[in-house]
């Protein structure tokens, strides 16, 4: 049996040697090493896109891979991609860095300097586990092995644009069409979904920060179950409490909403911290939403610029989203994708607050009219992002849901989106 094997190792020296030393297993089909956690996280994503089978067996972790630490990739990479055994080499073969690995997910540790034996071993171990979890799940009917829900994070140019009704309603699209849907607030100071919704709930992602192994009950307790059907996982009622939430806690608490949900929206605020940020980056979309003004588009354009000198997302890898979008206005949607380098959503939002300012004032954002033009524009992106199922019988780009009315815009087009903001 032929064992695939993908790399990840940062360092171009220790990579040159751990492909050498891989080039000489037997039946071993080693790939091109990859060179960071995002590149690692999105060749998976890809490969598992494509069918299960195609994923590696064997994923080889290096202790200084970045820039996610390497317990924490190995956890992702378990939670996200349960067919396939990790492994991790260090140069620590201390019996307390065994016991972290083994419970972040790894199937064995391979200690460097590497030995052709020690590897061949720790290789081999981890393939057949890989290739009897495949077996198995090949006769589970509905055992959920693919990479694992939709993430679509929502981030403000700047305060007041938008940017937790646009999660809002696109958390309530895909919960609408079908979807099991999770949404979050990541604004961990001033997180204003529970408002939006009219919910009172003592807990928050706060509660999940310190929980190193977050269980399907664990979360259950922790998230509000809506009238809607929407699972809420609310920012603290105490904003000083949201520093408690690092960038690790954020990242075990959105592989397990992966784990669980069809999609998860997560609203992102407009300021950055550790958290946000790693929601962002582990997202498959991200959804940056803007003004048709100075001061949002420059706002923007520093979130963008930011994001890429992180190392968190690039421009390209970005959506964004004009809000109050109005026809008259000077800055229109191609000269924000110029200034930002983003691409932009083939749908804008119109200019209409009046439609909005009932529900926003009631706390009853699920309740917005259907016929509001607001409620179909933002539908209609959900659709775009692919985040609802297509109703049955209806063509690819229209239609309501379930009686709303409510347009819903066709899946994402392949190659992105489109450059004009504005509907034709």
């Amino acid at each position: 049996m032929t064992t695939r094997i993908l790399p990840a190792v940062g360092d171009p020296d220790a990579a040159r040697s751990v492909t050498t030393l891989l080039s000489q297993l037997p039946d071993a089909e080693p790939a091109a090493p990859v060179g960071d956690s995002t590149q690692l996280i999105d060749t998976l994503a890809r490969l598992a896109g494509e069918a299960i089978e195609e994923l590696p067996e064997v994923v080889l972790v290096h202790e200084r891979i970045g820039p996610v630490p390497a317990l924490e990739l190995i956890r992702e990479v378990s939670l996200r991609f349960p067919a396939v055994g990790v492994v991790l080499i260090t140069a620590d073969a201390s019996p307390g860095l065994f016991a972290a690995s083994m419970d972040a997910g790894a199937r064995g540790l391979a200690t460097l300097p590497l030995s052709y034996e020690e590897l061949a071993n720790r290789v081999q171990a981890a393939a057949l586990w890989s290739t009897g979890v495949r077996r198995h799940l090949g006769t589970g009917g509905d055992v959920f092995t693919g990479p694992g829900g939709t993430v679509v994070t929502v981030t403000g140019a700047k305060g007041g644009v938008g940017a937790t009704v646009t999660a809002v309603q696109l958390a309530l699209a895909a919960q609408a069409s079908g979807y099991t849907a999770a949404l979050v607030d990541l604004d961990l100071q001033t997180g204003d979904i529970a408002a939006y919704l009219d919910v009172q709930f003592r807990r928050s992602v706060v509660d999940l920060a310190a929980i190193t192994d977050i269980s399907p009950r664990v979360l259950s307790d922790a998230v509000f179950s809506h009238d809607t059907g929407l699972a809420l996982l609310l920012a603290p009622g105490e904003g000083e409490r949201g520093e408690e939430v690092s960038d690790r806690a954020a990242r075990q608490i959105v592989s397990a909403l992966r784990s669980r949900y069809e999609v998860v929206v997560i609203d992102c605020g407009s300021q950055m911290n550790g958290a946000n940020a790693a929601a962002i980056e582990m997202a498959d979309t991200a959804v940056l939403v803007t003004t048709p003004d100075v001061v949002a588009v420059r706002g923007a354009k520093r979130i963008v610029r930011m994001w890429d000198r992180l190392q968190i997302r690039k421009a390209e890898e970005t959506v964004t989203l004009v809000n109050r979008f109005n026809r008259n206005t000077e800055i229109q949607p191609p000269l924000i994708q110029r200034i930002t380098g983003t691409r932009m959503s083939g749908t804008a939002v119109p200019a209409n607050f009046k439609e909005l300012q009932g529900v926003v004032d009631s706390g009853r954002m699920h309740e917005l009219d259907p016929r509001s033009t607001v409620k179909q524009a933002l539908w209609a992106l959900a659709g775009e992002l692919g985040l609802v199922k297509p109703a049955q019988g209806a063509e690819p780009r229209g239609g309501g849901m379930r009686g709303d009315r409510g347009s819903i815009g066709g899946r994402r087009r392949k190659g992105g989106t489109t450059s004009g903001g504005g509907r034709k």
